[in-house]
């Protein structure tokens, strides 16, 4: 649990960084913001690239991962239904509740709530000596979903805001034809898998994501397509062929398989990068302002019980799988689905974005924040419960 408290204090060190350095750094921010934006798509990419490699479908078994998807469905959309009611009929409850514009804004901040952290989860889980488990082989699957789930139903919120563009469809077809490949094509592809050429797949994916994005923007400036890099990432790596004996699942590599491919060299690596992670996903938490008459007080109050709403809304994961694991297990499941990062401040940027502001956001930014502060206690937790209990030892005979 070394490697989880460390990775917790970069988490927290790189938050601290996110809420000083714009007010340190001023207008000249915006080329900081840039670079630590670039950084952290490399690192997801680089992490994901290494989950996909490991990752193994059963295609006689499809309809287990239809019900899977459904699971990742609900534990993103019962945390976005829960906020966004807690922000219409709690915050806005003496006031113009019952409008269009206050449900348009609430659904679209509670989005922050729905996605799961896949890239702080599986290094988190990894390091905690997780790999093995069925936690995390079942988590490896429901957070990806819950992510892609998240991305797809962020079209209708960005409809509700700017009209049917054809951007949307865009987006919606590429989604579909990575899906496809990584179907298709799951570990056929020989190419190298070695660190420095998945720094080059990971540079290459950054790339053409901004590509992506700044061709449209010259086309549409209201809304340019922007292509995460997590699905993209993922797919190569669930492409990517591996060599004979080098099967991340055998037991003889329990260890390797926590980090990436095989060798320590290999593990280092990604171990850095795991940790660079960390501390980019803290920095790239939007500013909080408190230009509110709410005091701070009050302010704490919601986002501890939004916290704990958009937490019991990750809970459904619990009551599923009883076929498959305990319900210490399933119960390990869902907790390890409480982590926020990365994705969740990008729903929030994009709330700004479009203008919206006052003590939903506010109060939006600071739990995802607590969430991340806490992300190593959640994984104490998924430790402690799936842990084996020790031997009893047998009666004694009269």
């Amino acid at each position: 649990m070394k490697k989880v408290f460390i990775y917790s204090l970069l988490l927290i060190a790189g938050l601290g960084a996110s809420q000083v350095l714009p007010r340190l750094l001023g207008e000249s921010f915006g080329v900081t913001e840039t670079v630590i934006r670039l950084l952290t798509m490399f690192c997801l990419s680089f992490i994901m690239i290494h989950v996909g490699y490991e990752f193994e479908i059963d295609k006689s078994r499809l309809s287990s991962y239809t019900w899977d998807y459904v699971v990742a469905a609900t534990a993103a959309a019962f945390p976005w239904i829960f906020c966004a009611c807690y922000f219409v009929f709690v915050l806005e409850a003496s006031s113009n509740w019952w409008t269009y514009e206050v449900w348009r804004d609430s659904l679209i901040t509670a989005r922050f709530s729905s996605p799961t952290s896949a890239g702080v989860l599986f290094s988190m889980l990894a390091a905690a000596g997780l790999a093995a488990t069925w936690v995390f082989q079942k988590a490896r699957v429901l957070a990806i979903f819950d992510d892609l789930d998240t991305v797809l139903l962020m079209i209708p919120l960005k409809m509700m805001m700017v009209g049917v563009r054809w951007q949307l469809g865009i987006l919606v077809l590429l989604m579909a034809v990575q899906i496809w490949l990584a179907w298709r094509y799951l570990h056929v592809w020989k190419i190298p898998i070695t660190w420095p050429w998945v720094f080059f797949y990971a540079a290459v994916i950054v790339a053409v994501a901004e590509g992506v994005h700044y061709g449209s923007a010259l086309l549409d400036d209201t809304l340019p397509i922007h292509l995460e890099v997590l699905l993209p990432a993922f797919v190569l790596g669930c492409m990517m062929a591996r060599p004979a004996g080098a099967d991340p699942h055998s037991d003889d590599m329990l260890e390797e398989r926590e980090e990436g491919p095989e060798s320590p060299e290999e593990q280092r690596v990604a171990t850095y990068v795991s940790a660079s992670f960390m501390v980019l996903v803290g920095l790239s938490m939007p500013l909080i302002k408190q230009d509110l008459e709410t005091s701070w007080g009050v302010i704490a109050l919601h986002v501890l019980l939004i916290t704990i709403v958009s937490n019991i809304g990750k809970m459904f994961p619990a009551f599923c799988y009883r076929k498959e694991a305990s319900f210490r297990e399933r119960l390990a499941l869902s907790i390890g689905m409480f982590p926020r990062g990365e994705v969740g401040a990008g729903v929030l940027i994009v709330s700004l974005s479009y203008g919206i502001s006052g003590t939903a956001l506010t109060i939006a930014m600071l739990s995802l924040a607590l969430n991340l502060v806490l992300t190593g206690f959640f994984i104490m937790m998924v430790k402690r419960l799936i842990a084996q209990p020790l031997p009893q030892p047998a009666p004694a005979q009269v």
